[in-house]
């Protein structure tokens, strides 16, 4: 009976707006909106969807794909998206029900934290953001929607969501791994090229002008200054500098070789497709990992919000079945 009620008042909404679509048309001649979705007693438009789109759709177009391809693209794209406003509406319809609201206060608390204990300025947070795709416009959408869930999920879940000590331990315990300190290695190069198509002379001529240099090092010459003299790498103007490198990060070909080395220690003389090329070890940076103390905290909160995303789906899956929702293909 209820979601017969709602059928009705949607009809007589879908009505009035075809009213004014009609008038719409009188006046300008061509259709400019229409109904693709409705969510118990509200309506999502075809511009709405399409203002969505607009952004995922330029970059499917930019990409080139096979028209089929294309097309495949941007029906999955629209049905996702589609999907994503029919939850946001009902969420915002519970919320409106429920008076449920985040401040932006809220939100900058949350993100201040997070910038805290990760010693992270602001212009560091944009930069991290940045470098996975996002802007901070949008992670403070995240985290509003975040803190949103988890003041539904307290008023609506009865359950109550807790984190013991012994699933933090247990947590801790198996990622170690991500707890512990590591070691970045700063390193210089000076490379001597050598052509792909050059003689067996060529070869011996570039072989004995890295070993001459290495000679120098060896005798006081700083390393940075001969990668500024000698070096035919791009680095050689900023005195052969690679910069920091994680273990993970050095090439496996080099790997064992720069973790065995002591800070000022060279490379022997590698062979590399580019040429013949040295590293200089110019120093061993360790991060200090954390202990179980340390960590307690962002653990706790991790596992937290795992519990939180996870009764929000089971609720969110029966508020989608009690709720009346249509798609108008």
């Amino acid at each position: 009976m209820k979601k017969q009620t709602i059928a009705v008042k949607v009809f007589i909404k879908a009505l009035i707006v075809l009213g004014f679509l009609v008038e719409s048309v009188a006046a300008h001649a061509e259709v400019v909106d229409r109904i693709v979705a409705i969510v118990n007693d509200e309506a999502i438009t075809l511009s709405e969807l399409n203002e969505a789109i607009e952004p995922y759709a330029k970059q499917i177009s930019d990409a080139r794909y096979r028209p089929e391809k294309e097309r495949s693209m941007l029906s999955t794209l629209r049905q996702e998206i589609l999907d994503r406003m029919i939850d946001q509406t009902l969420t915002d319809q519970e919320c409106k029900r429920l008076g449920v609201s985040v401040p932006e206060r809220e939100v900058d608390m949350r993100i201040d934290r997070l910038k805290a204990e990760q010693y992270l300025t602001e212009a560091d947070l944009r930069m991290a953001l940045e470098a996975e795709g996002y802007t901070l416009e949008e992670y403070r959408n995240q985290i509003k929607e975040q803190l949103l869930r988890m003041k539904l999920i307290s008023i609506e879940v009865k359950s109550k969501i807790a984190v013991t000590e012994d699933n933090i331990k247990d947590f801790y315990d198996k990622h170690k791994e991500e707890y512990q300190g590591e070691n970045k290695y700063h390193l210089r190069t000076i490379l001597i090229r050598v052509p792909s198509a050059a003689t067996a002379d060529q070869k011996k001529e570039a072989l004995k002008r890295i070993e001459a240099i290495v000679e120098e090092f060896k005798v006081g010459a700083k390393f940075d200054e001969l990668a500024k003299e000698y070096s035919e790498d791009i680095t050689g103007r900023d005195g052969g500098d690679l910069g920091l490198f994680s273990t993970d990060e050095i090439s496996t070909e080099f790997r064992e070789t720069v973790t065995c080395m002591k800070e000022g220690e060279i490379t022997a003389v590698l062979e590399t497709p580019q040429g013949y090329q040295v590293l200089m070890l110019e120093e061993i940076e360790n991060s200090q990992g954390k202990s179980y103390q340390e960590a307690r905290i962002e653990i706790q909160d991790r596992l937290h919000n795992e519990l939180v995303d996870e009764k929000f789906k089971v609720w969110f899956k029966a508020l989608r079945e009690r709720s009346y929702i249509k798609i108008i293909q």
